[in-house]
């Protein structure tokens, strides 16, 4: 493990902890957990759906979430309480795990995005899902694989190296404090880069032009939700997306949430105990349904 990894899961499993202490599973919600999707890392390969109560397995629109977490931290576990939040607006919510970095380098959690979206399909009927109405949401490194993986199922000259699911994709997703576009820099060149852990080479810049989703976008791309907030370290990234978005022609809502009296953080979506977090998580659901 290097340094980087290290000290995120340190100060990041700290944090989730403190923000998620106290909850607990809410009456309206049916779960399904610990469903085995993979059959490369049992640890790591598995997944929980979640779904309103009371639909007696009624098809329901999808929300695959990919959670954050630096790539290198998080599993659904952390994720659950957000995930489940999502499914009491109406969704069937699909929370999964998969194989963090430096132990698993990229394509890794590309390869279990794209297992799990070819589990949706065929397990849509035991589960509910309506494949007519996926949807997707990613946070920080979630955003970026999200975008990433939204990309190359539209995009036959990006996804001619990879094997994806027949049949998938996205009527919209919503990318929230992500980082669409890797720039090198020497400032950066140390021991506390992730993509000095994620990259099989430590971040050439092939390897980063092969994973900025931006200079993958076509016109197919599926209509986004892009978010971010004034304390968001990521917050000038939707700067290198959102001219991608207007020059294909992609239907896409901008949202700064906070403001200088209430500045907001990092993915402060995650904290479901916030109104900030309600707003944007009614939002971005509402904007789901608009394509329902």
């Amino acid at each position: 493990m290097g340094r980087f990894s290290e000290d995120f899961r340190e100060k990041a499993g700290k944090g989730d902890a403190k923000r998620d202490a106290g909850l607990t599973t809410p009456d309206d919600i049916e779960r399904f957990d610990n469903i085995s999707y993979g059959t490369i890392e049992p640890k790591w390969q598995m997944l929980d759906v979640y779904r309103p109560k009371n639909r007696e397995m009624k098809k329901l629109p999808v929300i695959m979430s990919i959670h954050g977490g630096g790539w290198v931290y998080g599993d659904k576990d952390v994720y659950q309480w957000y995930c489940m939040s999502l499914a009491q607006r109406g969704f069937a919510v699909v929370n999964y795990s998969y194989r963090l970095a430096p132990e698993y380098k990229y394509p890794a959690s590309f390869e279990d995005t794209s297992t799990v979206a070819e589990w949706i399909m065929t397990h849509a009927e035991q589960y509910g899902f309506d494949t007519e109405h996926i949807f997707g949401v990613g946070d920080s490194a979630g955003a970026h694989m999200l975008s990433l993986f939204a990309a190359a199922i539209t995009n036959p000259e990006y996804h001619a190296d990879f094997t994806l699911p027949k049949g998938f994709s996205f009527q919209a997703i919503a990318l929230n404090c992500g980082a669409y576009k890797m720039k090198y820099s020497e400032a950066e060149d140390n021991d506390m880069n992730p993509m000095k852990e994620f990259l099989p080479d430590g971040g050439t810049q092939k390897e980063l032009r092969q994973i900025s989703s931006a200079d993958h976008i076509t016109d197919q791309f599926p209509p986004s939700f892009v978010m971010t907030c004034p304390k968001d370290f990521l917050s000038a990234a939707p700067e290198d997306l959102i001219p991608v978005l207007k020059e294909n022609c992609v239907p896409f809502i901008y949202r700064v949430y906070g403001n200088k009296q209430n500045p907001l953080g990092h993915v402060f979506h995650c904290n479901i105990k916030t109104s900030d977090a309600k707003l944007c998580n009614d939002e971005e659901c509402n904007f789901f349904k608009e394509f329902c």
